[in-house]
Parts: C-alpha cells; structure tokens; sequence
C-alpha cells in the first residue's frame, strides 16, 4: 500500500503546456462522457441545489476523468486544474470540510509513545516494526507445496519421477535465491498471496480510506485511489509542491501536512489491528518527505515528527469517525473520487 504524490517526477518529460486549458475545452470533455457518467455526476451535484456547484462538480469530475488518461508529464497541468475546481467550490459553499483540518493543525511538539496510546493506537511500536507475516506465509506455502509436490511426482515411473521431483523442490531454492538477491520481485506474489488471510481486504480499505480523508481534510486535492492487489494507491493533486520537493525547498508547514498524509494509513491500521502490515511505503514516504525540507532535521528530529504525524493524523480519524467510515463504504463500491467527496460533505 502507498500514497503517491501524483505530480510530475523529476525524471518525467517537461510538459510544454504551463497554462491551465479553458473551461471551454474542458466542458467539450464533459460532453464526451456517455449519458449515464453525465446523470450520476448531476446527481452528485444535486445536492448542493445550486447551478453554479452543478456546474463545477460536473466539471471537476471531467477533469479527474482527463486525470487519469493524460500522460505523467501532464498530469501536474491538470492537477492544478483539481486544485482549482475544489478552491470554487469551497468559495461557493459546497465544500466545507475540504482543508478545515490545515487551519487546525498543532505546532511540532515532542510526543511519548503513551500519547500515541492515548488518541487509539493500539500498539504504538508496531508502526516502525516490518511485519513478516505475509512474506513468511507465503514461503511456507512454496516450500511446503513443492515439497509435498515432489514427493508425489516421485512416484512416476523410471527417469520421469527422478527428474520431476527434483525440478519441483528446486523451486523453493529459486524462490529463496530470488528473495535474497531481489526481493522485490516477489513482492506482487506475495501481495497477491496475502489475499488468504480474512483481514486484508479491510486493512487496505481503511489504509487508503485514511490517507484519502486526511488529505482531503488538510486541503491537499485527491485525484484518483486504487485498493487493486499490488497497485493500492491513493493519488495526490498538488503540483504546486513538485518544484519544490525536487529542490528540497519544502517549507514546515508543507512538511507537517504531507508527514500526516503519508503516516495516516499506517496509523489507521494500528488504531484497530495489534500488528501493522501497510507501513512500509508509508515510511518511505514519509522519509521522502523529510529529506527534502528546507530545515534540516537529526536523526531524533525525524523520530519525533513520525510519532507527531500519527498522533495528529489519529485525532484526525477520531474527530472525524462518521466521515471516515462512510469514505470506506464508497471506497469499496469503488465509487469516483467526487462521489467520495460528496459522501463526506453530507455526513
């Protein structure tokens, strides 16, 4: 599971457009969409009775659609048009909630593990602890499969059952070759495999559902989210830090409300599971983020700001309990990223 930053690399080509396109073209992308994306998202905007809102919503769902299609090297472009689409509707109304949070936010302060404690994190520890359940079941798995495959493969008369069973157990030598050589070339089977376990579905629903909510309640634009095996993701709208995470210019307040984006998956796991499987593209993140601020921070500085993001990012999710568990409904229906809006705006 993981949060991206969906704005333009620093590897990705420059895109030659720097303006946004008019409202024009964007209501010709509008047009494109089949009757029946056109009445949901008039549906959608109903709710807010008024012309002006129809209009936008039907317009940020346009572009969430243009989102998805244009290459890496647009998307900054059309980020800044989400996050110009959410700014009009916040202006008229229709978006109350969207970064409230941001104003909210508490100032760094030191934090000691029973606050963590405190706001429902069950085991604080477990957050920085690499869970090996997933990678140990599924090595398990291998070796007793083939194992047992061999054995039976072994039966097969003359050179046919020799050679066959040793193919078969040179399978688990391969795998654990491959997993100490390059891990990370298992990483979808083992992502895929994790499916057996009756919890998982849930925890990558209340991972992305966390840093979808977080994000949107600090103000930062979602685009697009996927709780798909090995593509668990939640996009992130906001182009205008890009220039400045490649510089390493980050200020602290923009450090601050990424840290508690990034960290808010795992943190919503450890408030309702013993052990936390989603931390480890979190904590990549997270350290991303850290390197590139423009105040340096020590070893004990970066400590702390992780324990800070989790308990801001847990009073976040219990503040705002109603909103998170409806977020996780339409997440699971697979709703669009506009329909997840409107549902958190009702509550």
């Amino acid at each position: 599971m993981n949060i991206s930053l969906t704005m333009r690399n620093s590897h990705a080509a420059v895109s030659p457009f720097t303006q946004a396109k008019p409202v024009a073209n964007r209501l010709c992308a509008v047009r494109r969409q089949s009757p029946a994306r056109l009445a949901t998202i008039v549906a959608q905007g109903a709710a807010t009775s008024t012309p002006e809102t129809q209009t936008l919503y039907t317009e940020l769902a346009a572009v969430l659609d243009d989102y998805k299609r244009v290459p890496p090297s647009m998307k900054q472009e059309i980020s800044m048009e989400v996050s110009g689409l959410c700014q009009k509707l916040q202006s008229a109304g229709a978006l109350p909630k969207w970064g409230t949070a941001a104003e909210d936010l508490a100032s760094r302060r030191s934090i000691q593990l029973g606050e963590l404690r405190m706001v429902g994190i069950k085991s604080p520890e477990a957050i920085s602890k690499v869970s090996v359940r997933n990678d140990a079941a599924f090595l398990f798995s291998v070796v007793a499969t083939t194992s047992i495959s061999a054995v039976i493969l072994g039966q097969l008369p003359g050179d046919w059952g020799f050679f066959s069973s040793y193919l078969c157990g040179g399978i688990s030598f391969v795998v654990l070759g491959i997993g100490s050589v390059n891990p990370g070339i298992l990483q979808f089977a083992i992502d895929f495999f994790s499916q057996v376990f009756p919890d998982y579905k849930e925890r990558v629903l209340r991972h992305e559902a966390a840093h979808f909510l977080t994000a949107y309640l600090l103000g930062v634009p979602v685009a697009g989210y996927s709780l798909i095996v090995g593509k668990e993701h939640t996009d992130l709208a906001e182009a205008a830090l890009q220039r400045r995470l490649i510089e390493k210019q980050l200020e602290d307040k923009e450090v601050d409300t990424l840290s508690v984006i990034a960290m808010a998956g795992a943190t919503a796991e450890a408030m309702y599971y013993e052990e936390v499987m989603g931390q480890n593209q979190d904590m990549f993140d997270l350290q991303r983020i850290m390197n590139r601020s423009g105040t340096k921070l020590g070893n004990p500085q970066q400590q702390n700001q992780t324990r800070w993001a989790c308990y801001q990012a847990a009073t976040l999710l219990r503040k705002f309990t109603k909103e998170y568990e409806v977020l996780q409904e339409c997440m699971k229906r697979n709703d669009t990223v506009e329909k997840c809006i409107q549902a958190i705006e009702n509550c």
